[in-house]
């Protein structure tokens, strides 16, 4: 009996179980193809491409070839899991030739992908962050000098020269090489340092942490909950998993990739050059 203890023992450190292996992950950070101007940074129509006309059309068929080459077979988009339904009718018609790409980029590069690569679904992932409840009462209250100030605080700080603000080159370089700097490890980094200053540092009253609290659930917690949407996906070590999410979330995302046992992230760049 202890000679197979032993035995049973000794295989198993020579050869790990199949568990452990991990799921290789590839994360595509965009900046979002209809510009609905709804993050930080604005955009004028003057600053913005039309993804529909055929040079940028050419441009994404590319992309997706590009891409084909890390061969998904889950791939995720920033769309709630209450959309999920939609998006399948909507894919579904695409596969049968009866729909025409809008330009949001989950549809010009998920939907082109998916097909492309044989996926009958795409995962819907994306969520809102859980706020505390002293949060929350400042946030509903848009008359209180509490709110007004704190609304101020995005704007009126000392920090704006501190923030990190990369030049869009999508308009003079095209899309590739924008998602190239984009998915660039420094600029991912850099970027997560905009949600650590401003606002993440007003306080209603000496030591409350209102931006700090506020800024957890806006961000850390939304990002956390979009990763435990992943994690629900059914996948086996053969999957490979593309997450095409605006590059802003990547400042969290690509970290919990990195740290997870169940997950290997793979370099963007590698695939885009």
């Amino acid at each position: 009996m202890k000679k197979i203890l032993f035995l049973s023992i000794f295989i198993l450190l020579l050869f790990p179980i199949s568990a452990q292996d991990t799921i290789p992950v590839l994360t595509l950070g965009t900046f979002h193809f209809n510009f609905p101007n709804l993050d930080r940074i604005q955009f004028t129509e003057d600053d913005q491409i039309d993804v529909l006309e055929p040079k940028y059309q050419d441009e994404i068929n590319d992309l997706v070839k590009l891409l084909a080459k890390f061969e998904p077979t889950i791939i995720v988009i920033e769309r709630r899991p209450e959309s999920q339904k939609r998006i399948d009718s909507l894919y579904h018609e695409y596969l049968k030739g009866k729909y025409d790409l809008k330009r949001g980029e989950d549809e010009q590069i998920g939907f082109r992908l998916a097909r492309q690569m044989g996926i009958s679904k795409l995962y819907c992932v994306d969520e809102w962050g859980g706020s505390y409840n002293r949060i929350e009462k400042l946030l509903d209250n848009e008359n209180s000098e509490e709110y007004i100030n704190f609304e101020k605080s995005f704007s009126e700080h000392p920090d704006s020269v501190k923030m990190f603000e990369p030049k869009n080159i999508f308009k003079e370089k095209g899309i590739i090489a924008e998602l190239l700097e984009l998915n660039n490890k420094e600029n991912i980094h850099k970027s997560l340092g905009n949600y650590l200053i401003g606002h993440f540092k007003y306080e209603s009253y000496p030591y409350d942490y209102t931006g700090v609290d506020f800024e957890t659930g806006r961000w850390f917690n939304r990002n956390l909950r979009i990763f435990r949407n992943i994690q629900r996906i059914e996948a086996k070590p053969s999957d490979k998993i593309l997450v095409i999410f605006g590059a802003g979330h990547l400042n969290i995302l690509n970290y919990l990739f990195e740290c997870s046992p169940e997950y290997s992230l793979e370099d963007t760049g590698k695939y885009l050059e």
